[in-house]
């Protein structure tokens, strides 16, 4: 999310192969080198979504490495900013309560954060928003209960050379996993 009309210094980096962000309606490509950090700005002179992708072949799974860039009027985007910092919100109904204890139990929160839980991993994404993404996985695949489900039980399916193991859920637990997570907006 940035605001509209405001420039936003973007600071990039990479551990791993070449790659390139690009925001074509945006800003030109600014390349990233492992052990390196670049900085480059983005500025959007209108509301609206507009789509980004790495620009640089960077392996087999290259083609899936998109993302949204959100341009927002100041007061949106102070409001979003807000909520963007704030705790996740507690889980509302038994699936969804259900689907936090199951996601702490499994061991999913050694790997990932989730703003006030005892989420708080560093190697896997942030998710204490994920059920407000349009994607999983870098743009893989569509935020739906399908493809999240199909992600958790094994991403190497949907995107193969992802970093993430397949995940010891069982079958009977999972939908409760997914409301909680598609809860987290």
């Amino acid at each position: 999310h940035i605001p509209v009309g405001t420039p936003v210094q973007v600071r990039l980096s990479t551990d791993d192969v070449l790659h390139s962000f690009w925001v074509p309606e945006l800003m030109p490509k600014t390349d990233l080198i492992a052990g390196r950090t670049n900085t480059t700005w983005i500025r959007a002179d209108r509301p609206g979504d507009f789509r980004g992708l790495c620009a640089e072949y960077c392996g087999m799974q290259h083609a899936n490495m998109e993302f949204l860039v959100v341009a927002q009027p100041a007061p949106e985007y102070d409001a979003w900013l807000v909520r963007a910092a704030a705790p996740a919100p507690a889980p509302a109904g038994a699936a969804a309560q259900r689907g936090l204890q199951v996601f702490e139990q499994v061991g999913c929160a050694s790997c990932h954060t989730i703003r006030g839980t005892a989420a708080n991993g560093k190697v896997g994404p942030d998710l204490s928003a994920v059920g407000s993404r349009w994607s999983i996985g870098a743009g893989a695949a569509p935020n739906t209960p399908g493809s999240l489900g199909g992600w958790i039980a094994n991403s190497q399916n949907l995107k193969p050379g992802n970093a993430m193991p397949p995940q010891p859920v069982p079958a009977t637990d999972l939908p409760d996993v997914i409301a909680y997570l598609r809860s987290l907006k």
